[in-house]
């Protein structure tokens, strides 16, 4: 695969296309044109991000005429810049699930999390999609002997079911990783890494294959039911009608249903990429391919690229970047966890996209009206969370309801002032600082 260079200036002073902060080794877009004339289609989904493309291409193979609807191009928002982590789960244990929402109904959810990198990784092999897929496990390390605990729980609880893991002691978790920052950990076999952009790419060339039609720099801006169908009015003018519609664009959810915005915080998450490790460091920083995110509140997550780049991501400020002064906390956490790297690396590439944090931590599935499903809110899970919910979504819209469906239908709830996000993501950050200290 290709890896083209950009301008770093443009891109580091944000005038660059926000998708090019990390399409460097992106495989190119097919042609996604905007829509121009009003259509007809049995389903329009909104967002071209992972949600949206994973149920339009899994609508499509079962034969459904389905139009996407995406208001920049396909992948531009933390679908197509994001760590390329493919972690199976939610923030939440297997016994956890179980007490919120009962036995039957939070095994089906364990099992259909659980699988959730499989359908990312079933989907590459079908399709033969290009985008530097690897799965050689996640590592979750602790920092303290009490966080280690609760690894060692979790650990076993994912074992019970079948789960491929193992706990890691600290000498392993240094030797896998290449810092002794650790007390130890334990890793999930089930994972592994993407390039993001080629990977939702990967998925907009399939459904178009398949019959999708896909629509770039079409923004909608109006919904409307008359009867048993949907009008969307796009910023062109052209509509879609079709019986229903599915709202998937997450991180950067909009005015377009009412209070569905509120419902959300759309944290940034930042991402650095140094240059191509040096030879004689290469092989003692993640030398297994395995993708890590430790087990922290406020979580540094990281992994090396096919190339070699050691990349590092971790929550940042709430407003967009402008500079690389606005990703200096990544850049001194990884200098903190691998010292030997001092005065060796240089920095390439630097993004930041926006995820969606719910309030119970749970990705969030509505249905206010008939023929209007909402999906959104996978709290930095999303490649195997957003691919999987496409699927099971699909499901659900072919069989009218399925009783199967594992996700909660919930409604939508905004969270109060809102208007405040930016100082909810401080006190957070605030907050749980003071609690990764004391763990």
């Amino acid at each position: 695969m290709r890896d083209e260079k950009y301008d770093m200036k443009k891109i580091s002073a944000g005038q660059a296309h926000p998708s090019s902060l990390w399409a460097a080794t992106a495989t190119p877009p097919s042609a996604t044109p905007p829509l121009c004339e009003s259509r007809t289609a049995d389903v329009v989904i909104i967002g071209g991000g992972f949600t949206g493309l994973s149920t339009a291409l899994h609508l499509a193979e079962a034969g459904a005429s389905v139009c996407v609807l995406e208001a920049s191009e396909p992948g531009w928002g933390a679908s197509g810049r994001n760590g390329g982590q493919v972690i199976p789960g939610l923030k939440y244990d297997p016994d956890e699930l179980n007490l919120k929402f009962g036995h039957k109904k939070g095994e089906l959810l364990i099992d259909t999390i659980g699988k959730a990198a499989d359908t990312v990784f079933n989907l590459i092999d079908k399709y033969h999609i290009e985008c530097d897929a690897t799965r050689n496990g996640w590592i979750q390390p602790a920092h303290s002997d009490n966080v280690m605990r609760s690894l060692v729980k979790r650990a076993a609880q994912w074992a019970e079911r079948g789960a491929p893991v193992e706990v890691l002691d600290r000498a392993s978790v240094a030797q896998r990783i290449g810092t002794t920052a650790y007390v130890g950990g334990w890793i999930d076999h089930r994972a592994g890494s993407i390039q993001p952009l080629s990977y939702c790419r990967g998925l907009m060339r399939a459904a178009q294959a398949h019959g999708a039609a896909i629509h770039g720099n079409t923004l909608a801006t109006n919904l409307e039911r008359q009867g048993r169908h949907w009008h969307v009015t796009t910023a062109g003018g052209a509509r879609v009608t079709a019986e229903h519609v599915m709202i998937a664009t997450n991180g950067y959810t909009g005015d377009l249903w009412p209070k569905l915005e509120q419902s959300v915080i759309a944290a940034n998450s930042f991402i650095v990429a140094t240059k191509p490790l040096p030879a004689q460091l290469s092989d003692s920083i993640l030398h297994g391919g395995e993708v890590v995110s430790d087990a922290r509140r406020l979580l540094l997550y990281y992994r090396r690229d096919a190339h070699g780049r050691l990349l590092m991501g971790g929550r940042g400020p709430f407003a967009d970047p402008h500079g690389s002064q606005d990703f200096s906390h990544l850049e001194r956490s990884l200098a903190l966890l691998f010292p030997q790297l001092a005065g060796m690396i240089d920095y390439e590439f630097r993004w930041a996209g926006r995820v969606a944090i719910t309030r119970d931590f749970l990705p969030h599935v509505h249905e206010p009206i008939a023929g209007l499903t909402i999906a959104l809110g996978y709290n930095g899970r999303g490649i195997a969370m957003a691919s999987t919910m496409g699927r099971c979504l699909a499901q659900r819209l072919l069989s009218s309801g399925n009783a199967d469906f594992p996700f909660q239908i919930s409604t939508i709830q905004p969270i109060p002032f809102h208007g405040l996000q930016r100082f909810y993501i401080a006190a957070g950050v605030a907050y749980y600082c003071i609690l990764d200290k004391f763990s």
